[in-house]
Parts: structure tokens; C-alpha cells; sequence
């Protein structure tokens, strides 16, 4: 039985690739074809393609975008491309992209790796950034310039990825909390840094969840407005930022819409809908179609925000 549905399978995904390619130049197309499908099913589309063209469906949207051909915009060249890759081959990507930035690094790219994915996933994306940019992403966020409070913080959550896996102990959790307190808000002064960076790199993402909410539990306040109360420096602003996104789930950063989507449209998209309306009152698609103009851009992420889990 299995054999036959993947032999059937590969019969859709050749028809498919036929069609895409009798319509090259007119890229809709593609974005039907590829937003319809799981992503599983587009790499392979993407391998059958290769097998029977001998071009990557990935290099020719790269050529397109970048030729600025008529029809298909660099967004979503960069969406469509993203969306045809492995997961942890996205994300190590991304931070290349992130740390290669023109004008700065983009800290937020990275902060959203980090919180965001289990420690298997990091394993597999230091792996592909290793194999693809012959460097240690670790080392290449060490080696940022100009030198950065975020450096700190994004080097003791890869720490944490590397020491631990998903412990949690709500004894331990409580016990971090007070130290958070005693040497934050607790305290005269800034925050100490030493003791928030041997925290967030000794201890896996769940567990600093659930610090955070043990955090909120005793003092009545989420750890994020302690940080806003007390002096604020550099440190202090960077950390905010990183909580927030580890503890709320979602960014401030606009430019983040593409990769949020991207990577959890097939695991959290109900989620992210019912968060995004809780938090700023309107709908997720409503939102779309507000600020992006109408186009295939526009199209491919409502395609998305379409999807349920």
C-alpha cells in the first residue's frame, strides 16, 4: 500500500513539474502549485523537477528575483525559496542572512532560532551552516562587529542548546527566579549580567519559560518589566527584546512575518492567528491584506495564514 501512494505521489509531483515549467515566466503558477502542498511535498517537487529538467526550481527563483523579471516580486522569490527547503537548512539561511545584514546585524532573526526551535533542530542547523558556509555559526556571532550586548545573551542560549535538552524542574525554576530578583529589580543598580548569562546558559529554553512564569507567580509581574523598571543599558534593552520574544512567542521585528509564517505555518498556524488577535485586536489575514499590496506576495502569505494545524 505504501508503495503504491508514493508511486502515485510521484506521478502528481511529475504533472506538476511539467506544468510549471510550460509556464516559466509566470511564476502564480508556482506559488499555486508549491502553497497548496506541505512542505515535504515541495522538496519534492523541487527534487522531481531536478530529476527531469536538471535545474533547481531554488536557483531559477533566484535568478528571476534578482534579474527583476516581470511577474514575481524578491519577496516572494525569498518566501517560495524559503519555503522549498529543508527546516534546518532554512534556518541556517537565515542567519547567514541575518549576520550579513547591510546596515546591522539582524539580532531579532537569530533570537527567533534560538527560542524557537528544540536542541536537535540547532544541532542539525549548525550542521548545515558548517557544510554550506565552511564556519561555526557560534563562532561567527562571537566575531560580530561592531561588538553587541546581543552577542552575550544569543552565545549563552547556543550554550544552553548544547548542554542540555529539554530538563525542567520546577524547584530549580523557582530558585532562578529569586536569583533574577536578587540581582535585578531587587537590587540598586543595573542588572548583573554574570548571573543572567550563567542562568541562560545552563539551562534548556522550556526550563526558562518556566523560570519566567515562576517569575510572574511570586513577584506578580512578567521579568520583562523588572528589566524596564531598573536603570536600562544596552544589556538590558537586548534582553527585554529576547524575552519577549521567548516569552510571548512573537517578535516586534516587521521584516518577520516571512520567516514566522514560513517556518510554523504546519505547526502553529492556528496558534499564531489566535495569539496575533488576542494581542493586537484584529485578524491575521485582515492584517495582510491592510498592509501589503495586492500581488502574488500577498497571495502566497494568505495562502499560509489559510493553513490550519
Amino acid at each position: 500500500m505504501a508503495t503504491k501512494i508514493l508511486a502515485s505521489s510521484s506521478h502528481s509531483f511529475e504533472n506538476e513539474c511539467k506544468e510549471i515549467h510550460e509556464s516559466r515566466g509566470r511564476w502564480n503558477h508556482l506559488i499555486q502549485a508549491l502553497v497548496t502542498r506541505t512542505q515535504l511535498e515541495c522538496r519534492r517537487i523541487r527534487e522531481t523537477y531536478k530529476d527531469m529538467y536538471g535545474e533547481d526550481l531554488i536557483t531559477l527563483l533566484q535568478k528571476s528575483s534578482l534579474r527583476n523579471q516581470p511577474g514575481v516580486s524578491p519577496k516572494t522569490c525569498a518566501a517560495l525559496s524559503l519555503w522549498m527547503l529543508h527546516p534546518h537548512e532554512r534556518d541556517a539561511i537565515v542567519a547567514r542572512e541575518a549576520l550579513l545584514q547591510d546596515n546591522d546585524t539582524n539580532h531579532q532573526a537569530l533570537v527567533e532560532i534560538f527560542v524557537g526551535r528544540k536542541s536537535s533542530h540547532i544541532a542539525l542547523i549548525k550542521q548545515a551552516y558548517l557544510s554550506k558556509y565552511k564556519t561555526q555559526l557560534d563562532q561567527d556571532i562571537i566575531n560580530i562587529v561592531p561588538p553587541h550586548p546581543y552577542q552575550k545573551i544569543l552565545v549563552a542560549l547556543s550554550t544552553s542548546h548544547k548542554a542540555h535538552q529539554a530538563d525542567v524542574n520546577q524547584h530549580t525554576a523557582k530558585c532562578d527566579a529569586r536569583r533574577l530578583y536578587e540581582t535585578g529589580e531587587g537590587s540598586p543598580g543595573a542588572i548583573d549580567e554574570g548571573t543572567v548569562l550563567e542562568i541562560f546558559t545552563k539551562r534548556s529554553i522550556p526550563h526558562l519559560k518556566l523560570t519566567f512564569s515562576c517569575y510572574k507567580h511570586i513577584y506578580g509581574h512578567d521579568y520583562t518589566k523588572s528589566i524596564t523598571d531598573v536603570n536600562s543599558g544596552e544589556f538590558e534593552d537586548a534582553l527585554k527584546k529576547i524575552l519577549f520574544a521567548s516569552i510571548k512567542g512573537m517578535t516586534a521585528d516587521r521584516g518577520a512575518i516571512t520567516r514566522v509564517m514560513v517556518s510554523r505555518s504546519e505547526t502553529e498556524m492556528d496558534e499564531i492567528q489566535r495569539v496575533f488577535k488576542e494581542k493586537y485586536g484584529i485578524e491575521l489575514r485582515e492584517t495582510i491584506c491592510n498592509s501589503i499590496p495586492s500581488g502574488d506576495y500577498r497571495d502566497f502569505l494568505l495562502a499560509l495564514a489559510n493553513k490550519t494545524v
